[in-house]
């Protein structure tokens, strides 16, 4: 399976699929941690084949649904009131904050770009050095090495008027949180095969032995994913926990040292609130003190009220497993995209918006 319409082969998905049928003797929950994965089971149909007895619970794998509000509300004050050129991936900027989205700011008149990589925003504070930029950098560990370059070729090129507004998140503690949960109850996980091209696997040993879960990496292709699944149904009936490698043809145990070195040596581990999810320990990134200049937040005085998240929105059950997205009884009534409630219905990874989208749900 050398190429890209291989992975999406009827044939041999229908032929992994009964294998899942015949393997398969008992009800079992599983989560896929990735926003992508997500998307793909619900755009491609595959969670409307499984078998009955298999119910696939979706995560927290989308960064920018956990994304929390405070954050979202100080890149748009910093874009409003700081002579800030604010810089973006295109799917942050319906993601509402507070009051209002970056789109809006933008919208209002605010200088908010958007772009494809961090070093666009470095080459933008290059040509404007009498303008402050900020790289609203976002993602799980898939996206710090290309944040963390910015920062170190910003300082190369001997740039004061560049900086990040870091929100960075962890898988392993997400799973971890979603395990300690009482009413998540998953048997297994599919883990996010992009972030584990960075970050290999190796991490995932303790949490499959803690928890007593088996734990497969896999792409976002229906193959990746039907394959994935079978792995784990295969486990899980024989009472294994292991750590297994779906996506070998990217991922590797070690993951991308290269990547990984960039990181260590601009990030640390701290803790880090996660929207609809309170504060996880030891669940994030920030800059090291050597790069604070480099920290929007330490860089400007951004005193504003911390706002609280809609109790409408159930994203945090969503995001742990414990409904879908149509249980929520907003679901396709007040948060449809044009107006949502919380950030999975606006995502390019949300599950929301998955199901919205996808879905043969009806949004009354």
């Amino acid at each position: 399976m050398k190429y890209l319409t291989e992975y999406r082969n009827p044939a041999l998905a229908l032929k992994v699929l009964e294998e899942i049928k015949k393997t398969i003797t008992k009800p079992w929950k599983i989560m896929e941690v990735c926003g992508g994965q997500t998307h793909s089971l619900v755009k491609n149909g595959i969670l409307n084949v499984l078998p009955k007895e298999i119910t696939m619970v979706h995560g927290p794998g989308c960064p920018v649904c956990v994304t929390p509000l405070h954050l979202i509300d100080k890149a748009i004050y910093l874009a409003e009131n700081k002579n800030v050129i604010l810089c973006s991936f295109g799917d942050m900027i319906r993601v509402p904050g507070s009051e209002k989205s970056i789109l809006e700011a933008k919208a209002l008149g605010a200088d908010i770009r958007i772009l494809y990589s961090p070093l666009e925003a470095v080459t933008i504070a290059k040509e404007n050095p009498d303008k402050e930029v900020v790289f609203f950098a976002v993602g799980f560990e898939t996206t710090a090495p290309a944040n963390g370059l910015s920062v170190i070729h910003a300082e190369k090129l001997g740039l004061k008027n560049y900086s990040i507004l870091t929100s960075h998140v962890l898988v392993p503690p997400a799973i971890e949180t979603v395990m300690e949960d009482p009413d998540s109850n998953i048997d297994g996980f599919l883990a996010a095969g992009h972030v584990c091209t960075i970050m290999g696997y190796w991490e995932y040993y303790p949490l499959a032995e803690k928890f007593k879960v088996p734990i497969v990496v896999t792409g976002l292709e229906p193959l990746d994913l039907l394959q994935g699944i079978l792995m784990t149904v295969k486990q899980l009936e024989k009472g294994s926990y292991n750590v297994e490698n779906q996506y070998s043809r990217i991922v590797t145990e070690e993951g991308n040292q290269a990547a990984q070195e960039v990181i260590a040596k601009v990030f640390e581990i701290t803790d880090r609130v996660w929207r609809g999810m309170d504060n996880i320990p030891m669940s994030g990134y920030k800059l090291k003190k050597e790069y604070a200049f480099f920290d929007a937040i330490e860089k400007f005085d951004v005193n504003i009220k911390e706002a609280e998240e809609s109790k409408s929105c159930l994203a945090g059950d969503i995001m742990k497993g414990i409904i879908r997205p149509f249980q929520c009884p907003e679901f396709g009534k007040k948060c449809t995209p044009q107006n949502p409630l919380g950030a999975p219905m606006v995502s390019s990874e949300g599950a929301c918006a998955a199901y919205y989208h996808f879905s043969d749900i009806e949004h009354q």
